[in-house]
């Protein structure tokens, strides 16, 4: 379990600094590295979300790493 959170962690602060690029410049991030390749973009989305999901339930419950 505590290498699931150290994951979900690392891919909201990817998520988080790939949406302020984005608002503050106009740059994607995910995207950018990724863009030759969008299959692994999307997936790489979908585990952002899924990680907000997991971090949003850790909070709600106080179960998990995100107590």
């Amino acid at each position: 379990m505590k290498h699931l959170c150290s994951i979900s962690w690392i891919l909201l602060i990817i998520g988080g600094i790939n949406w302020g690029l984005y608002g503050l410049l106009g740059i994607d991030l995910v995207a950018m590295l990724l863009g030759g390749i969008p299959i692994l973009a999307m997936i790489v989305y979908l585990l952002i979300g899924a990680s907000g999901l997991y971090a949003a339930y850790g909070m709600i419950t106080k179960k998990g790493c995100c107590k």
